[in-house]
């Protein structure tokens, strides 16, 4: 490709298109791309027959899947093997295939990059922008290949030169480089994005640690991609031992809150004090469940729906009361005041078949009824109960149960006393 003259490929397009071998080529061209239209609509069909998790684990492919990107794979595959039949048997002019192979690979890395990008980062307004500037860049390519531009521009690019310190650079190894590293850390940010998805979808295995092995692997793919791809470019990556040794400096000063609540976020997630859907609560004001443990805080959904972000040292360094941490069962108790010419064996019975009857309540452990004091002005039972589902609240439960008792009370005629005073005059 190197030894054409520029619009080389498209005059030979132009001559080949008044030859009997153009139609030829151009009639077995309709037809590759027939059958990559039919086989890929037979493997779309195929995986929305398969289930949900079949199709997620074995086509999944970024933001879609594998088969959204099969007829351009397809087609560009048998174009080529064409190409190269042809060029065995001596056969000339190939040029038409020779820019549909160009055309149909700018297509698949199209579709590559978007869905990989999607898979990647969350789909906004700045992945949106993202992907019309890769996409340009991967149809600006295509043009200045087919026009014979590219070796034109490479050379203009190579003669714009400059020193950085004793490393001489020039924007072609500039352009070159930024795209190695965004093409590796995009791969190793795609392969970690897989393995977290397979290791969320193991259902058998505890949260924390699917959380910390997902978390490990896409760390240990970035270092693994960025140092291979510097590499590549030709950096020595020796060189960045004096940024690790102000990285450390660093982290020891400004940055040491931010280090010590994502070293705190690991330490939970692998100690497992504190898991996905436990019920906790923080200085005895704030109970919530916990939605999601990242490296840096923790997020608290309270009872009423508002989303607590605590930082991950504050839940290592503090006292945390988990109500389910090993047993999610939460005994719950409420006081009601009875005269002192009640039945208390009546008034017992009835506040225990009250708590037996609601859906809540577990039968194992058993509900329970305490005479606890003696008052000025009656007897003060408690009724203690355990449920299964704290998440879903305590007062409700207690208020319900509260109303039940109240309405047997009535009807039983068991008084609850209010407080009275005697005034004697002298």
């Amino acid at each position: 490709m190197s030894e054409r003259k520029l619009f080389a490929l498209l005059n030979q397009f132009w001559d080949d298109f008044n030859t009997p071998e153009f139609y030829w080529l151009l009639a077995a061209l309709a037809m590759i791309l027939g059958i990559s239209w039919w086989v890929a609509f037979r493997l779309r069909r195929n995986g929305d027959m398969h289930g949900a998790r079949e199709r997620n684990a074995l086509l999944a492919f970024g933001a879609g899947s594998l088969k959204r990107i099969a007829f351009p794979l397809i087609a560009l595959a048998l174009v080529v093997l064409l190409r190269r039949i042809l060029s065995d048997l001596n056969v000339g002019h190939l040029s038409l295939l020779s820019v549909a192979s160009l055309l149909l690979l700018s297509w698949a890395l199209v579709r590559v990059l978007v869905y990989v990008l999607r898979s990647v980062f969350p789909y906004g307004g700045f992945l949106k922008s993202f992907e019309r500037l890769t996409t340009l860049a991967i149809w600006g390519g295509m043009v200045l290949e087919m026009t014979g531009l590219s070796d034109e521009v490479i050379d203009w690019l190579e003669q714009i030169r400059f020193s950085v310190g004793k490393q001489k650079l020039d924007l072609w190894i500039i352009v070159h480089g930024s795209v190695t590293v965004f093409a590796t850390l995009l791969i190793a940010l795609w392969g970690a994005s897989l393995i977290e998805r397979r290791l969320l979808a193991a259902q058998g295995m505890d949260a924390n640690l699917r959380e910390v092995l997902a978390r490990l692997a896409k760390a240990v793919l970035s270092v693994v991609a960025l140092l291979l791809s510097l590499s590549l470019v030709g950096i020595d990556v020796t060189a960045l031992s004096v940024f690790s040794g102000a990285l450390a400096v660093g982290l020891g000063f400004g940055l040491q809150k931010i280090a010590s609540n994502y070293v705190s976020g690991f330490i939970i997630l692998l100690d497992r004090s504190i898991r996905l859907g436990n019920l906790v609560v923080l200085d005895d004001k704030t109970t919530g469940t916990v939605t999601r443990i990242t490296t840096r805080y923790t997020v608290l959904k309270t009872l009423t729906g508002t989303e607590v972000i605590i930082p991950n040292e504050y839940l290592v360094s503090n006292m945390v009361r988990n109500l389910s941490f090993s047993d999610s069962r939460v005994r719950v108790t409420t006081n009601v005041s009875v005269a002192y010419d009640t039945d208390i064996d009546m008034a017992m019975n009835a506040m225990m078949a009250i708590a037996l009857e609601h859906p809540r309540v577990l039968k194992d452990p058993a509900p329970g009824v305490q005479l606890t004091q003696f008052g000025d002005s009656g007897i003060n039972l408690e009724l203690g109960f355990w449920i299964a589902d704290p998440e879903a609240g305590t007062g409700n439960v207690r208020s319900e149960i509260n109303i039940a008792i109240l309405r047997v009370f009535r009807e039983s005629r068991i008084a609850i006393p209010f407080p009275q005073r005697e005034v004697r005059v002298i």
